[in-house]
């Protein structure tokens, strides 16, 4: 609970000045978006965990989840807060649509990009303190890069749209009188492009799950969340004391996990 509140708090308000300060109107603004609020919610992220004992991928991707949720969460307030105000007056149905449409992709939105950047940070760092690595720095860019596909979807698809059947636009940025065809070529190249940026998302934090050779066998009881311990030292877990105690058993045949 407290890093999904932080993440929303301190996040969003961080994020939001950086953005008003360091950002203006250009090609890269999505780009420039992504950096800023992935390095804010990643630095929260190592801010609240920098005194647990156990740093295993596991625990930073769901941390890194909550603290991802926790900035959608705010993020989805303020956006249905503006929609309440048309020029019609309010406007609740806006405030609904609005909330249900950014509750449906937020799984894979901020949630996801901050639990892959969780899962690598935490990979790579001891018990005492984080590590920067060449991977996560990587990780960093890669994810800033999805989030800002993400957010630009939108101004791609219309691209796409123009490109392909032709037409202009209206000050506004939005298609100046729209064929049946268009309108539905855009939606789908919209649509299309969401979900493969979502998949990609996906299918890496699906490469960050903790393999089950990594993971403690039964009785292990020095291991910690999604780690294992080292059975070569300390605590009479080496080769030399199972030999001693006659626990120096052939594995059985298919018994891969014991067998590596």
């Amino acid at each position: 609970m407290n890093t999904f509140l932080a993440g929303g708090v301190l996040g969003v308000l961080a994020a939001s000045l950086l953005e008003s300060y360091l950002l203006r109107p250009s090609w890269w603004l999505f780009f420039g978006v992504g950096l800023i609020e992935e390095a804010v919610k990643l630095s929260v992220l190592a801010f609240l965990t920098r005194h647990l004992h156990v740093k295993a991928p596991r625990d930073g991707i769901v941390l890194g989840a909550s603290v991802g949720f926790g900035f959608a969460a705010l993020e989805t307030a303020g956006y249905a807060f503006t929609a309440l105000f048309t020029a019609h007056g309010l406007s609740v149905t806006e405030v609904v649509e609005t909330e249900l449409l950014r509750g449906l992709i937020a799984p894979f939105g901020h949630g996801l990009w901050t639990a892959i950047l969780g899962g690598v940070l935490f990979s790579s760092s001891t018990r005492e303190h984080f590590t920067i690595t060449g991977r996560l720095i990587l990780a960093y860019l890669g994810v800033s890069l999805l989030h800002a596909l993400w957010d630009g979807m939108r101004v791609i698809a219309l691209l796409l749209t123009l490109l392909l059947t032709g037409g202009t636009t209206t000050p506004q940025g939005w298609l100046a009188r729209p064929t049946a065809g268009q309108a539905a070529l855009f939606a789908v190249l919209e649509l299309a492009g969401l979900a493969l940026v979502a998949l990609v998302g996906v299918v890496w934090l699906w490469t960050l799950r903790p393999h089950p050779l990594h993971l403690p066998l039964p009785g292990d009881h020095g291991a910690g969340l999604g780690g294992h311990r080292c059975r070569g030292r300390g605590g009479g877990g080496g080769l030399a004391a199972q030999r001693a105690s006659g626990a120096d058993r052939r594995p059985l045949a298919g018994d891969h996990r014991r067998a590596g």
